[in-house]
């Protein structure tokens, strides 16, 4: 796209770590973020949406006040389109690297006159999203599913070579710090909305030539207002279907243990204990669902 000096993103929902990417691009971007006129936007992603806006200089981030669920990615030069994909997948990791979860695919040379007019009254029904006051953040449709996800094994400790302290076991192909949440049964029966099945993955294909589930990456804002890409990874069957088994951050597993030893006052490299989350202050994470494959964890004290 050398031509291009502009790119437009239009998305029933987004997710902050590809829009905190635009700032790599060497041309300017604006963001819509196309739901935000029927469902409002939750706190912790407006939150984490405006720091973006306030940092980085050739984006503007913008919420449109009609209720749009279309997903639009078009390049311009000079006010024209050159280029242009539509399809299914909003502008989040997990809409955009779920193979075969969703679709974009080019438009035609005749259609870019009417979506630039379309792209423009949205646009013009739109606010930024420095604009927005919190009483409209904090009167969005709230996510009423959220689960605590205990930090601790069945015995009432952390697990010595699993969990936080997964690569505490030199057996594993592991680091020191490599950590991971369990996601249990009763997490994913009590609270259906939060998980979804795995999906079987036509690009992988193990030795015995069967296909193998893919691992749905997803989005984490936490409390503090920290982001990171993580992964639903692992298998587990529940009422003869398959779900995650575990969160892990991406694409270093280290990066999640590392942020809670961090958090609690645990040295890097050192096994977590009991002792040391009680100290912090709590033995689990509540975690929400905001969007599209968008995570809240909340680890606050």
């Amino acid at each position: 796209m050398h031509e291009t000096d502009e790119l437009i993103v239009l998305s029933g929902y987004l997710g902050s770590r590809p829009v905190s990417r635009l700032e790599e691009l060497p041309f300017n971007s604006t963001v819509i973020y196309g739901m935000y006129g029927s469902e409002g936007i939750r706190p912790s992603l407006h939150s984490s949406l405006t720091n973006i806006q306030g940092e980085v200089e050739n984006l503007n981030i913008f919420y449109s006040n009609l209720p749009v669920h279309s997903k639009c990615y078009v390049w311009r030069r000079r006010g024209e389109i050159i280029h242009a994909l539509l399809g299914s997948a909003n502008f989040s990791v997990n809409g955009l690297t779920t193979p075969f979860r969703e679709v974009l695919a080019e438009t035609t040379f005749d259609t870019f006159q009417p979506l630039n007019e379309y792209i423009r009254h949205v646009l013009n029904n739109s606010i930024s999203c420095l604009e927005v006051g919190m009483e409209r953040v904090i009167e969005a449709r709230e996510q009423i599913d959220y689960c605590d996800m205990s930090l601790l094994a069945n015995n009432g400790e952390v697990q010595n070579a699993a969990g936080l302290n997964w690569g505490q076991n030199p057996r594993n192909h592991t680091t020191p710090n490599d950590a991971y949440i369990a996601i249990r049964t009763r997490y994913i029966r009590d609270f259906p909305n939060l998980f979804q099945p795995k999906q079987m993955n036509p690009m992988h294909i193990d030795n015995r030539g069967r296909m193998q589930r893919h691992n749905d990456s997803v989005e984490i804002i936490w409390d503090d207002g920290l982001t990171m890409e993580g992964l639903l990874e692992g298998s587990q069957p529940i009422d003869g279907v398959t779900y995650p088994k575990q969160i892990s951050s991406f694409p270093s597993k280290a990066q999640l243990g590392e942020y809670i030893r961090t958090r609690i006052g645990v040295p890097l490299g050192q096994p977590v204990r009991r002792h040391h989350l009680e100290r912090y202050g709590r033995t689990d994470i509540r975690i929400s669902l905001l969007g599209d494959g968008v995570y809240k964890f909340n680890f606050s004290v």
